[in-house]
């Protein structure tokens, strides 16, 4: 791993930008590079794998909490609502970590030519030690970089090369459930992208649950075992996430937030911020311009 820490280090501290992304010429790879412990960041993540080289991070999503460091492999297969924050960077000892988008297309022929693996392990999110196959074809990426004229031609090959050992390795049984498309986890992520879609109106259990040709009983169950949340916690984890971008990146106020996505009431949307966020909307919004005003100092 020694050498691709070097690898990524050296592309991330060139090319990464004011939030420390940095995307190279190959779609679906993010490098991300920390010099400080980060503040709480609340997205809708998804599939993907995260390689962390250095540094440490710790994800929340619903009621699971995982923690992981420098060596270890983040994965997450479904679009779930995470809370974030990086745990261990400094100016010395920078976070770094690669992430691969989960191409679906590459894992369904992938997993077509190489048989089915059986798992009981039906959760959205995973840390396993990274395998040597793994950060050995991301350090032959990395490489590609440095010959520009070559990443056109290989990059495909390559990415392609990264999701088999994704698939062959530690994590491969819980992959190769997203790659068929009438797998539980395919089923669920449609209903997943009318949520995402829809989430500002009210969607009944019975409609996602024919989306994913389901029962309302067994969607449930399904839903819940992918994502830890029931369909309603989920609707409110993304309505609750968008209120705060409304908030932060076009200045609107909390009450104006509350309608835009979906709720009836303020007094109520107040509460489940807090809940979810740990502050009221005011509170919380202050907090965090502030905290960016000091990290631009």
């Amino acid at each position: 791993m020694t050498n691709l820490l070097a690898a990524v280090s050296r592309y991330a501290m060139a090319h990464a930008d004011a939030n420390g992304i940095a995307r190279p010429p190959i779609p679906g790879l993010t490098l991300v590079r920390a010099i400080k412990p980060s503040e709480l960041v609340y997205d809708i993540q998804r599939p993907l794998a995260c390689l962390v080289l250095q540094g440490s991070k710790h994800v929340t999503m619903g009621t699971q909490a995982f923690s992981f460091s420098a060596g270890d492999s983040l994965l997450i297969t479904a679009n779930v609502p995470t809370l974030s924050q990086i745990t261990r960077a400094s100016l010395g000892r920078p976070y770094l970590s690669l992430v691969i988008e989960l191409d679906l297309a590459v894992l369904a022929d992938l997993s077509a030519q190489m048989g089915v693996i059986s798992g009981t392990d039906h959760s959205a999110v995973r840390v396993e030690p990274t395998d040597g196959e793994t950060a050995d074809a991301a350090l032959r990426l990395m490489r590609l970089l440095d010959r520009p004229a070559s990443v056109p031609v290989l990059r495909a090959q390559l990415m392609r090369e990264l999701h088999y050992w994704l698939l062959a390795g530690r994590h491969g049984s819980t992959i190769r459930r997203i790659g068929g498309p009438d797998s539980h986890a395919q089923r669920i992520a449609r209903a997943v992208a009318v949520l995402r879609a829809e989430f500002a109106q009210t969607v009944s259990i019975e409609h996602l649950a024919g989306l994913a040709g389901m029962s309302p009983s067994s969607f449930h169950q399904h839903f819940r075992k992918l994502t830890s949340l029931s369909p309603l916690q989920f609707q409110k984890q993304l309505r609750l996430i968008e209120a705060r971008r409304l908030m932060l990146s076009e200045g609107i106020s909390a009450g104006s937030a509350a309608f835009a996505v979906g709720y009836a009431s303020v007094p109520q949307f107040t509460r489940d911020y807090g809940k979810l966020f740990g502050r009221p909307p005011v509170r919380d919004i202050k907090a965090a311009r502030n905290q960016t005003a000091e990290a631009a100092e």
